[in-house]
């Protein structure tokens, strides 16, 4: 059995790390993100964000990060173990700091995300303490500055009143209250009143009668896409109430995307069958797999 010990990474590890991370998923398309991240990973590293490496034998095998997204919400992301360390409790080690690690710093919970289809992650989290939290698929909505839609709704921008509709939401059910944290696009967080009037670009609600509907803008950003450089805007997450509602709503974020010169959007919804179904029913593309949110309990560490 390999001798195991963990540490801060360093920008010396970066041939280790990309050596066991080029390949990561060899039966999907999807690439791994690591080889082009870890550099700014380790020089960002500091009293919020920590990154840690394995060492088995000496030798670099594994790497884990650890964020504080809040007060007491931290996100784990990256883990990653080189083939010849793997079954010999690697995993644990590394959760087993970076857990310590966040409950120093106040977190009581920590989450993590891993693809649906990655069956090895999803047994790797569920062995190293993590428990089933929630799920989420993407819709992917065409940016169109004139896009329209056919009901009585009106779109307003007020915070007050997509916090209120999103608090009694089936969405806000089924993600436990969580939507895209501002700071780490791959990361969910506890969505609040304050970070959604201070950190949204853009709040959209909804209204008829009273308010059906919510999103909100959190960013846009050229990314190199399918070999072209594109323009991104992401939004938090969606809620409505009805099919009618989703038009609206789906019509605006294609404006608002449209008129920040998008060529892509991608909004964050619950997984469940109204939700998906009433997106693709409106016009929209989703993602073709929902990601797994799961959590562990830090509250007793420390």
């Amino acid at each position: 059995m390999p001798s195991f010990s963990v540490r801060q990474a360093r920008l010396s590890d970066y041939e280790a790390v990309t050596g066991f991370t080029e390949d990561t998923w060899p039966d999907h398309e999807t690439g791994d993100y690591i080889p082009r991240i870890f550099e700014q990973w380790v020089e960002s590293d500091g009293p919020d964000q920590r990154t840690f490496v394995l060492e088995a034998d000496g030798e670099v095998a594994g790497l884990l990060q650890g964020v504080m997204l809040s007060a007491y919400e931290a996100w784990a992301q990256g883990m990653r173990v080189a083939p010849a360390a793997r079954g010999h409790g690697a995993s644990r080690r590394m959760n087993d700091r970076l857990f310590d690690w966040a409950a120093e710093q106040g977190a009581t919970v920590c989450r993590n995300m891993v693809f649906s289809w990655n069956m090895a992650g999803l047994g790797t989290s569920r062995a190293v303490g993590y428990d089933p939290g929630t799920e989420f698929r993407w819709a992917l909505p065409t940016p169109d500055a004139d896009a329209t839609a056919e009901t009585d709704h009106r779109i307003v921008d007020s915070a007050d009143a997509a916090w209120t509709y999103w608090t009694r939401s089936d969405a806000h059910a089924a993600l436990g209250g969580l939507a895209l944290d501002v700071d780490e696009p791959w990361a969910l967080a506890a969505l609040t009143r304050e970070r959604l009037a201070t950190d949204a670009d853009r709040v959209i609600a909804v209204q008829n009668d009273g308010t059906d509907a919510c999103t909100f803008r959190l960013r846009h950003y050229d990314r190199e896409t399918d070999g072209e450089e594109l323009r991104w805007a992401e939004y938090g997450v969606a809620a409505w109430a009805d099919e009618s509602a989703a038009r609206a709503l789906f019509a605006a974020i294609r404006r608002d995307a449209g008129s920040v010169g998008a060529d892509r959007a991608r909004v964050l919804l619950p997984e469940t069958p109204r939700h998906v179904t009433d997106a693709v029913h409106v016009g929209s593309e989703v993602s073709d797999h929902p990601d797994f949110v799961l959590e562990a309990d830090l509250s007793t560490r420390g």
